[in-house]
């Protein structure tokens, strides 16, 4: 009784610590990038400080001090033709994600994001990865109608913004395709350690790139980067922690359960940064186009859990649920 007490206890330690990461990474990040703030409005700069830092922990934990373990099975094949792929993608995620923030509001951004489902069907039916059908038709039309109420509620609505955060959107359900063809094509099952590991450094190869030409010349004639090297460590910090509790709670629960967890921290997300910035001003019709896609949401996830339990065993499902579960939360910045 009492070991059934304590594995209770840890469990909904590991989900609070889950809500609370995901949660404060997004309100950490809305407030370095803030003009009235830390002032650092350099999205591009701000993900690939992320990403460099999430590469040399990687590497520090698996290969210097070998406390976590990379899993085999890596190629020269794979990595081209599906780790580029992904990383390319989970930068772009990030990289509009961030920007966004300096448009619109966090909870605005955070109700965008309620349309993923959406994009991720379309985007699967179109790879073959996903059937049509008049219940995913209905479900996706719950989703898509909610986020329009809930859009039509915003009081300040930033076009750019709102372009930013769609184009992050699409960077991610293009992330999630390619990873679940890399699950089921390649045969390859990578906790989020091994994930972080090999996608990182591509991520910050291709945010490098374009912050070169976009960003770098800005903070130069600014005269100063207006670096604050402990406010960004801890930044990049919080990141990476945000990226193993998500392991923990798979570990210690369930698919579902890291699912459900996610609506609830969507839910605090838009009450609290009502409370946190002065640009969050929600009204009824936000809220109730809002709780509409949550809905929606809800039933889009109980129908892939679903679909997967009854197509693979409970391990192999919880295994394809972590690949594709790591670092999402990282690109709820």
């Amino acid at each position: 009784m009492a070991d059934r007490l304590r594995e209770g206890v840890v469990t909904y330690a590991y989900i609070l610590l889950y809500i609370a990461l995901s949660s404060g990474q997004i309100f950490f990040n809305k407030w370095v990038l803030s003009s009235k703030e830390i002032n650092f409005p350099y999205p591009l700069g701000l993900t690939l400080l992320h990403m460099l830092f999430s590469s040399a922990l990687c590497f520090l934990l698996t290969k210097v001090l070998k406390i976590m373990k990379v899993e085999e099975g890596m190629t020269l094949d794979i990595y081209i033709t599906s780790v580029i792929p992904i990383g390319a993608m989970f930068a772009m995620t990030l990289w509009l994600g961030n920007t966004a923030y300096l448009y619109i509001s966090v909870a605005f951004a955070q109700m965008l994001k309620a349309i993923m489902p959406v994009a991720v069907f379309v985007l699967g039916v179109a790879a073959g990865l996903e059937v049509m059908s008049c219940h995913m038709l209905l479900i996706m039309s719950v989703i898509s109608f909610g986020v329009l109420v809930a859009s039509y509620g915003e009081i300040n609505v930033n076009w750019i913004g709102v372009v930013y955060q769609m184009g992050g959107v699409v960077g991610e359900a293009l992330r999630l395709i390619f990873m679940e063809i890399f699950v089921k094509k390649k045969g390859l099952k990578l906790n989020p350690i091994s994930v972080m590991y090999y996608v990182s450094p591509c991520s910050a190869l291709c945010l490098f790139i374009p912050w070169i030409f976009l960003e770098k010349p800005r903070m130069d004639a600014d005269g100063t980067w207006n670096f604050q090297p402990v406010v960004l460590i801890l930044n990049s910090l919080c990141t990476f922690a945000l990226n193993l509790s998500v392991f923990l709670v798979i570990t210690h629960t369930s698919a579902l359960t890291i699912r459900v967890a996610g609506v609830v921290k969507d839910w605090v997300v838009v009450l609290v940064s009502a409370f946190l910035f002065a640009d969050t001003k929600l009204t009824m019709i936000n809220l109730v186009g809002y709780g509409i896609a949550i809905v929606g949401v809800a039933a889009y996830n109980n129908h892939k859990l679903r679909k997967e339990a009854s197509r693979s065993g409970p391990s192999e499902d919880q295994q394809a649920e972590t690949v594709q579960l790591t670092s999402t939360s990282t690109s709820d910045k």
